[in-house]
């Protein structure tokens, strides 16, 4: 059936029945067009019913396989035809520099030298699908007006026939593809063709003939000897398919390069176990006629010419790509993505030095930098304004790539250069796109003169693709981080007060998941000669978790400084979290110190029970009573306790974080936090401090925040 899209309504072949088209339309209508501008392969694409797919009806000169990825396309994919019937414009392609720079997908899958035109087959208010064309790389880099014309009227040609298919109810369907004439099968019997295969059985070389799939439809004695295959395996099969030694994507790339570009290629390869063959491929529109000869002595170095032109146009191979890509997925921070870049990327490309850049308040930041042994001639370049002509600023504003082969390119295009010297002499600019717009260039440096022929250039432009995606999501989560951090920073303590009789000492370490803030929270309250600590863990890590520990930690403090006992603090802190409707639960510890009297009054709601270390080094677990945790009911009670707080005895108030992790039992790990208390206990309460949260800030995945707070009374005088 054939869809269409309407620019004002969506127009759609009637439900009638349909009968098949009796000529094949679109195979003459893409035929004719190929014909008038000389083009050697061509496709015509149909809109779907709801207009956002396009699919692929015919195809002529190449064989399908060659356009296999994009035989059903999305109207919004980034790809001349889609771009075509989407802006209802001409898209014009002329070589594969631009290709790999507009369209490195196509590029990747392509990377050959050959022009391209696309163009949308509709009517002034209705696109029924596109057209695309293409040229051999010796077509002039423009498209002549001649050609545009022609393609144009063509086109338009299509689109009234398409337009009367749909209002006659004659649904459209694809047809076969136009490729070269059937397989020979063997010799025709005309003198001409006899005399011709007579002369080619008395060549001393091979010499064999292949279709546009890539087929043999002739071979001449000479190429079963040298392949080591019989003519009868040959014929009628791909050639790299009937010799398992030519079962190399390299080899087979030179057959797609040749009938792509249709220029001349040639690779060699070894027969097992060391006979070099040297196989040279002249294409036409036809397919191609492939001269083999035994090569002339070959050293290692050009052993390995047909891995390294094949690995040319796979800078990076498929399993590197999917490493890379995995790899990237994991990096967290920007300058996890800039290592990630230095370690994997760069030596894979074959670069020495590599730099970062982002933009911020319209001036280039530079966010990370590898391998420049003086790093002055990258900071130099950080707060350039974007108005500058400079590579880095044109890539990052334009999303286009530069690529520049030698220093001397480099200069002349961009004379300031001059007085920013960096020692390299080869550049990659590789703009980063990700969600549609740039978010910044990566920058590879090389030592050396180095050429980027098209294919390089559409696998580096596709592996900034991937650093992109890994960069957006490592600025998000960086700022976030920054978020996190000045939040939690502000809802805790900047300082602990001074307090007569009372020494004081706090850590805090966020946990590693999440956005690492969470609802962990300590503070130390001056109230009439006396003092009130308190240490709490509202659940979850979020922003929400840190907004109510904010809340819960103000209200203590009022509750505290107007004379509230501990269990009436406890109890309407309860009250209040209960009527904030706030879904969230909290465990808190309060003490009431009387360092003057030596003792501590304290109420517990769901909290781990504190660490009493006596002046003479022994340790007890204070096993208080208490009440549930905060925000379950409202009409809970929290009984208090009494300890004796001796000079020199120091409390530990903790988070379950400090104690809980997974696979350790809780009661093992209080023993361990115990027997560490009791050995440096005596040593000054920052060093204690530090022993005490060492163990979880060594941690590498702490899935709980951690806070300690302790206190020491100090002697009277």
């Amino acid at each position: 059936m054939v869809g269409v899209s309407d620019a004002q309504t969506s127009a759609q072949a009637p439900a009638a029945a349909r009968t098949r088209v009796g000529r094949p339309l679109l195979s003459l209508a893409l035929a004719s067009m190929m014909d008038e501008v000389d083009a050697h392969s061509g496709a015509v694409y149909l809109l779907t019913a709801d207009g956002s797919v396009l699919e692929m009806a015919v195809m002529a000169g190449l064989p399908r396989a060659f356009a296999a990825p994009w035989e059903r396309v999305g109207v919004n994919a980034r790809i001349p035809v889609a771009e075509a019937v989407r802006e209802r414009r001409l898209v014009w392609v002329g070589g594969e520099e631009e290709m790999a720079a507009r369209y490195p997908r196509v590029a990747v899958v392509l990377p050959y030298p050959f022009a391209l035109a696309a163009l949308p087959v509709a009517t002034e208010s209705t696109a029924y699908g596109g057209v695309f064309v293409t040229w051999p790389g010796s077509h002039p880099p423009e498209l002549s007006d001649r050609e545009r014309d022609h393609l144009t009227a063509a086109c338009d040609r299509l689109a009234v026939r398409l337009e009367r298919a749909t209002q006659e109810s004659r649904p459209l369907h694809a047809e076969p593809d136009l490729l070269a004439s059937p397989l020979m099968g063997g010799v025709a019997g005309t003198l001409g063709s006899v005399e011709a295969a007579r002369m080619a059985a008395r060549l001393p070389y091979g010499l064999c003939s292949l279709d546009l799939d890539g087929r043999v439809s002739f071979a001449n004695p000479a190429t079963a000897e040298l392949l080591g295959v019989p003519v009868a395996g040959l014929l009628g099969a791909q050639l790299w398919a009937s010799v398992p030694w030519l079962n190399d994507p390299a080899y087979e790339d030179r057959y797609r390069a040749a009938l792509m570009s249709q220029h001349v290629t040639s690779f060699v390869a070894l027969r097992p176990p060391g006979d070099w063959l040297s196989f040279r491929l002249y294409p036409s529109t036809t397919g191609l006629s492939v001269r083999i000869s035994r090569a002339r002595a070959v050293t290692e170095m050009n052993r390995a010419e047909p891995r390294a032109a094949g690995a040319r146009s796979r800078l990076v191979t498929i399993s590197q790509v999917l490493g890379l890509a995995a790899s990237l997925t994991e990096a967290v921070s920007v300058q996890d993505v800039v290592q990630l870049v230095a370690d994997e990327i760069a030596p894979a490309v074959g670069s020495q030095a590599l730099v970062v850049l982002g933009s911020r308040a319209g001036r280039l930041h530079v966010l990370g930098h590898r391998g420049y042994p003086d790093p002055h001639a990258v900071e130099r370049f950080d707060g350039l304004p974007l108005t500058e002509r400079t590579p880095g600023t044109q890539v990052l504003t334009t999303g286009v790539p530069g690529f520049f082969e030698s220093r001397e390119q480099l200069e002349r295009l961009y004379p300031e250069r001059h007085a920013t010297p960096d020692d390299f002499a080869a550049w990659a600019y590789l703009p980063l796109i990700a969600s549609g717009r740039p978010v910044g260039t990566c920058v590879l440096a090389y030592t050396e003169p180095h050429r980027f022929p098209a294919d390089e250039r559409a696998v580096l432009t596709s592996l900034g693709g991937l650093i992109a995606q890994a960069l957006e999501r490592a600025v998000l989560y960086d700022a976030k981080h920054q978020l996190a951090h000045g939040l939690q920073e502000a809802l805790l303590p900047h300082s602990l007060p001074p307090l007569p009789g009372i020494e004081a000492a706090a850590r805090y370490l966020p946990a590693t998941q999440g956005m690492e803030i969470g609802g962990d929270f300590y503070d130390l309250v001056p109230t009439q000669g006396r003092a009130a600590a308190v240490i709490g863990d509202v659940q979850g890590h979020n922003v929400t978790a840190a907004g109510l520990m904010g809340q819960i930690r103000t209200a203590i403090r009022a509750y505290t400084t107007v004379g509230q006992t501990p269990e009436e603090v406890m109890r309407s802190t309860n009250r209040l979290l209960i009527d904030l409707g706030a879904d969230l639960f909290a465990s808190c510890l309060y003490l009431r110190l009387d360092p003057e009297h030596g003792r501590a009054v304290m109420a517990r709601a769901g909290h781990p029970p504190p660490l009493l270390r006596r002046p003479d080094g022994r340790v007890r677990v204070l096993d208080l009573a208490g009440g549930p945790l905060l925000g379950i009911d409202s009409a809970a009670i929290y009984p208090t306790t009494q300890v004796d707080l001796a000079p020199g005895g120091v409390l530990v108030l903790y988070t379950d974080g400090l104690i809980e992790s997974p696979g350790v039992d809780i009661e093992d790990a209080l023993a361990d936090l115990g027997r560490r208390l009791a050995e440096a206990g005596d040593g000054p309460l920052d060093d204690l401090a530090d022993e005490l949260v060492r163990h979880g800030a060594a941690t590498r995945e702490r899935i709980d925040d951690i806070a300690v707070l302790l206190l020491r009374a100090r002697a009277a005088g």
